[in-house]
């Protein structure tokens, strides 16, 4: 059983299995490769000059590969609650386990509509209906949280990003029973 899994591995999802995995938390991340940062160039994300949305995607998978996330390429069909946690159902790949669940669709929140997570009408242009989420990333159901697009916040890849942290961090630190501060300090040369 994973301590997380994230569906969607775009700026949210990537952004929240790397904070998770980095966080020493077993981490799955399913992504279906439909996300609309597929479609971007980026110019307007803080330290990054410029970059095609694609390219942002697979350096977030990298990151978040890097420190231990299990990266799945599939469609989460369907979130059943169990005993322990939650049973996220694939496509292709079968069932995976995990005693919290980060929604980071984007576009789409019709995963969690069939698991029962309560939503409500968008505000951004073009976003018809996003997570009814708390400013933590709590949903209606315990366990299941939401982050970037998908609950609500602005497109913006550098917004939804730090959502996705923002979200794993508040998991970390419930899982942890204790804030959790992941603060890297520059390392001397020499």
């Amino acid at each position: 059983m994973y301590d997380i899994a994230i569906i969607g591995a775009g700026p949210a999802g990537a952004s929240a299995a790397l904070f998770a995995a980095k966080a020493g938390k077993s981490t799955l991340l399913v992504d279906s490769d439909k996300g609309m940062t597929k479609r971007a160039w980026v110019e307007n994300h803080y330290g990054v000059k410029g970059i095609s949305g694609p390219e942002m995607i697979e350096i977030g998978k990298q990151q978040a590969a890097h420190f231990g996330a299990k990266l799945i390429a599939d469609q989460v069909t369907e979130i059943t609650k169990t005993a322990d946690g939650f049973s996220l159902a694939t496509e292709e790949n079968g069932s995976f386990e995990a005693k919290h669940v980060i929604l980071a669709t984007g576009l789409s929140v019709d995963v969690a509509e069939k698991a029962g997570v309560a939503t409500k009408p968008g505000t951004e242009p073009r976003i018809k209906t996003v997570v009814d989420a708390d400013a933590s990333g709590k949903t209606n159901i315990p366990g299941i949280w939401a982050a970037g697009t998908c609950a609500g916040v602005s497109v913006h890849t550098i917004i939804t990003a730090g959502d996705g942290a923002k979200v794993a961090i508040n998991i970390i630190s419930e899982l942890n029973g204790e804030r959790y501060v992941d603060h890297d300090i520059l390392k001397k040369e020499g």
